[in-house]
């Protein structure tokens, strides 16, 4: 009762295969990947900590005084 042995993984592993199709997991596997390599590349474009952050919102303009 403690842990699965490699012919167990291997059962889950072929059920799953059979189940979801080879193709249909490897396109999960790579929006998977493409999902971690795009937050790799935002937590590299991300400022130093302690460096100020300009506010990104858009301002609204002012309109003139009604005469």
């Amino acid at each position: 009762m403690g842990t699965f042995s490699l012919w167990h993984w291997l059962i889950v592993l072929l059920i799953v295969v059979m189940v979801f199709g080879t193709k249909k997991l490897k396109n999960i596997g790579a929006d998977l990947g493409g999902a971690v390599k795009g937050f790799k590349d935002g937590m590299n474009n991300a400022p130093a900590p302690g460096t100020a952050v300009a506010d990104a919102r858009p301002t609204a303009a002012k309109e003139p005084p009604c005469p």
